[in-house]
């Protein structure tokens, strides 16, 4: 028995990025596809999303052209393809505040926010410092982070202070502090409903953006299987791989289970399809009784 029927769409993606982003120490390799997408969870009469993607105005739309994201559409437009509406979502669990995953909670009126605690607390000191060291804010939107606080001043935030256990039945959020960003979060789906769950997933946010993270290779090293962190760490490569190792560990290592959502790739993993706008939908998985969004 699924409870949830699990969904990674792509709202937009940049053609060609370094893969030194996506993969740490990959210098002179070249470029991949780096799809933005959100993740929804699916069952029961209600609607999670992991991460909102940015909107297309302001500083939002200024970061995505430096960026050279191409074919960027609403979340209107794209939750379409699943049959929701952002008015159907009942929760957003943010994985972190880089434009690209906390840009659009406006689009959101009925959903209730997650976002830990540090995440806030240190992109606001970061905000404070001289301009001499805005490096700390790369990825960021400042106002973002403004959105996030009349979030609270609403009460439509849960400042989340580490783990949080079965926010919704079978769903945990998890903390890897001082990694990809100040505390960056990833969330487990026991989709069983089990404390000791044989069907688990993983949506990992940016703490793993390629197949690569789970399981590249060193031929320096002479190791064929072996965890190749994230270019890009506020804090460290060292707190990256201990994240992933603790996510391996909760899908038996299984790494099909740990979900990149920047994997261009996902489509040869999972059922996908591209909708009418050349954007890819990938179904995870389907709740028990549930009708295929790929048919």
């Amino acid at each position: 028995m699924s409870l949830y029927s699990i969904y990674v769409l792509e709202y937009g993606y940049v053609p060609e990025y370094h893969k030194s982003g996506v993969i740490y120490g990959a210098h002179n390799e070249g470029y991949v596809k780096l799809p933005y997408c959100y993740a929804v969870i699916k069952g029961d009469g209600w609607a999670a999303m992991v991460d909102v993607g940015y909107n297309d105005r302001d500083y939002g739309n200024y970061l995505g052209t430096l960026f050279n994201v191409q074919n960027w559409r609403g979340p209107r437009e794209v939750l379409a393809e699943i049959g929701l509406t952002p008015e159907d979502i009942n929760a957003v669990f943010i994985t972190h505040a880089h434009f690209d995953h906390f840009g659009n909670v406006d689009a959101f009126p009925n959903a209730t926010f997650y976002v830990q605690k540090k995440e806030l607390q240190e992109w606001i000191w970061a905000m404070s410092l001289p301009d001499r060291m805005r490096w700390i804010l790369s990825g960021i939107d400042t106002a973002d982070i403004l959105r996030g606080v009349q979030l609270a001043r609403d009460k439509r935030l849960i400042a989340v202070d580490g783990a949080m256990e079965n926010v919704f039945p079978g769903i945990d959020l998890h903390v890897a502090y001082d990694s990809h960003t100040f505390a960056c979060m990833w969330v487990t789906v026991r989709n069983d409903g089990k404390t000791d769950s044989q069907d688990t997933w993983v949506l990992a946010g940016d703490l793993v953006y390629q197949f690569e993270n789970l399981n590249g290779a060193s031929e320096q090293l002479k190791i064929d299987d072996m965890y190749l962190p994230v270019g890009l760490a506020t804090g460290s490569q060292i707190n990256l791989i201990m994240a992933t190792e603790a996510m391996m560990k909760q899908v038996g290592h299984e790494s099909r289970r740990v979900i990149p959502v920047h994997e261009s790739r996902l489509e040869q993993t999972f059922p996908s399809r591209l909708s009418s706008q050349k954007l890819r939908i990938s179904e995870i998985c389907l709740a028990s009784g549930a009708r295929s969004a790929l048919l």
